[in-house]
Order: C-alpha cells, then structure tokens, then sequence
C-alpha cells in the first residue's frame, strides 16, 4: 500500500532540523584566541628573591603593547613595587651546576611550558669558586633539557652582573672570566630553531651604586638590568603583535636625551619622547634611563618616576601619530663634570 507523508508531521520534523542545525551553528566553538607568549625568568636570588627588574621589564613591555605574553614559573614572589606577571624561576641560593646535575630543570619546564627562557644564572657557582668549564657544562645541560620541552625553544642568557661580596675578594675577577666565556660557548650551541642569545648585563652595572650588598640589585640596578632585557626580549616576539613599535599601525616610542648644564657633582637632562608611528596615537608611554655610573636622579619634572622609569604625567601621556613631548630631571654624579652619557628607552601604549 502506498504510504501517505503526514503533513503535519513533516512540518514538525522540518522545523526540529532548522531547530538542531542552528542550535549547532550557534553552539560551535569561535577562533580559538592567541595563545600568549610564554616566558620563564630562570636564575637565583637575582631574579627571583626578589627580582624587581622582572616586574620592571614586564611593565615596559606591556606599556610597548606586547600584552599577549605570559610570565611562567612555579614560584610568585609579589614583594615587587609594580604590579606585574611574577611567576619565576628564581630560587635564592640555587647553583646552576646544581640545578643541572638534580635534573631540577625539567619538572619545572613541565608544569609551565615555556617558549622563551630569560637566563641569569651562575652567581652562586661563581661564588663557590665552581671552575667555569663546569659551569658551562652545566648551560649545555640545561639549554638541552629546555629543547627537550619545547625544540623551537628560545634562549636569552645573560652576562652575568658584576658582584663584590665583602666575603669574597675574588668574586669580581670570576665574574669577569666566566662572562668572557659565554659569547663562544652561545655561538657553538646556538641554532636556527632555537637560537641562543647573549645579553651583556655586566657593562655599566656598578655594585657600588646598583647593589644593597655587593651582590643584588637595587632599584637602580633593577632598571638597568630590565633596560638591557628589554630589546633582546622584544626581537623575540613576533613582528605584528598588537602593539609592536615594529608595525606601522601601531602606536610606538622613542626617546632622545641630551644634557641641558653640567657641573660639578651634577647635571641637567632632557628627554624628548616622539610617538614614532605615521598613523596611531598613544595613550601613555614610559622612559627607561641607563644613567652613568654614581650618577642618581634627584628630580623629574613632567613625569612620574619609579627608580629610573619616567611615566607620563596626567596630561601629557596622549599623543597623536608624529607628535612629541618632554621631560626633565636633575641628577647627581660622582664623576667629574663632562657629558654624561644616559641611555633612554622608549615603550608606549
């Protein structure tokens, strides 16, 4: 018998699968959002106990627009001015060698996965008077362990800062011969895939004026340490990121010092900052000062200070595409009067 279609039935039925196919358009899932870059600050007491320079160089970034990045480690010292990511990997009083030779590395590298490792490590094997062909034995380690957790892993590894511990007369001398090794040993374990690079944060860092104690850093030398991991950190993040100074559609920085008077014990400084894109404005923006060694800043006008960083002031932060605005301060010396020579950095958002 031939069968009739109810009609009923079939209008019921045709409005279930216009029902069912739009509850599954709207219940798909959307573009899965970037996956921010994550980066793990790796080292001892410097970086970690408790590392101000992390929660500078954080800030400068985030200022520059690289807000998709993720600061990873196991550890969340929050002792730090700024706010900032501060999860590390910096644990007080760890030997590199050590650290390589316990296999510590690699359950830390498995409860965060990082894509960039910052590196300051080896202070405490210096002071151990652990010989430098060991130590970097104990980086080659380390480095394989890290590409063993990710191959396209990416390596900044410092030059270590100076130290002068009242309890160590050779401790400076060290520091100096290990740091002479790093650059060959970078170049002999560097790749395309997973590129090691050197940060020389050993030239200008005085222990005399950027320590407390001959050994950590101060918040002057918290800012110097941030000013040189900044471009080495940045070069690393893809070009294009939202707010990269490198693209053209976004709003970036620069910043030009020069030396209004100088005298004896002291001197006055300029800096213009420019936003340096042709076509975005900024809302704020952030200079990091490397000042000569003995050299502090004693007052900043049309800015607000934190250590070395000088933020906008309240009414001069907005700037549209090409346009410019200054800043000066006053700064004491110990040096003899001459130019001085200041170093500024630039990051805006």
């Amino acid at each position: 018998m031939r069968s009739r279609r109810h009609p009923l039935l079939a209008t019921f039925l045709a409005a279930l699968l216009v029902f069912a196919a739009g509850f599954g358009l709207a219940g798909a899932p959307s573009a899965a959002a970037a996956t921010p870059v994550r980066i793990m600050p790796l080292g001892d007491s410097i970086t970690g106990s408790p590392g101000c320079w992390r929660s500078l160089l954080w800030n400068q970034l985030q200022n520059a627009g690289y807000t998709d990045i993720d600061f990873v480690g196991t550890l969340n010292a929050q002792s730090c001015a700024l706010t900032h990511d501060a999860d590390n990997e910096g644990h007080g009083g760890f030997q590199a060698t050590a650290t390589a030779d316990q296999n510590l590395l690699p359950r830390w590298l498995a409860a965060t996965l990082p894509d960039i490792v910052v590196m300051h490590f080896g202070t405490n094997d210096v002071w151990s008077s652990i010989a430098p062909d060991t130590l970097l034995a104990a980086y080659t380690k380390l480095v394989s362990q890290m590409r063993a957790s990710n191959p396209a892993m990416k390596v900044l590894v410092a030059q270590l800062i100076p130290i002068n511990p009242s309890s160590c007369a050779e401790c400076a001398a060290r520091t100096v011969a290990f740091n002479q090794r790093i650059p060959a040993w970078a170049h002999g374990i560097t790749t395309a895939q997973s590129p090691v690079t050197v940060v020389d944060q050993w030239t200008g860092f005085d222990t005399a004026t950027d320590t407390y104690d001959g050994v950590h850093p101060n918040a002057s030398g918290d800012a110097k340490m941030a000013a040189r991991w900044y471009p080495a950190l940045s070069a690393l993040l893809t070009p294009g990121d939202p707010g990269d100074p490198g693209d053209p559609g976004s709003g970036g920085c620069s910043a030009a010092f020069r030396a209004v008077s100088v005298w004896q014990g002291g001197y006055q400084g300029e800096v213009t900052v420019t936003n340096t894109s042709s076509t975005a404005a900024i809302s704020s923006w952030a200079v990091t000062l490397v000042l000569p060694t003995g050299s502090q800043l004693t007052q900043v006008w049309n800015g607000t200070p934190t250590g070395t960083t000088v933020r906008n002031a309240g009414w001069n932060g907005t700037m549209t595409a090409g346009a410019s605005t200054t800043f000066g301060f006053l700064a004491s010396t110990s040096a003899a009067a001459g130019t001085p020579s200041v170093t500024a950095t630039c990051s805006a958002s």
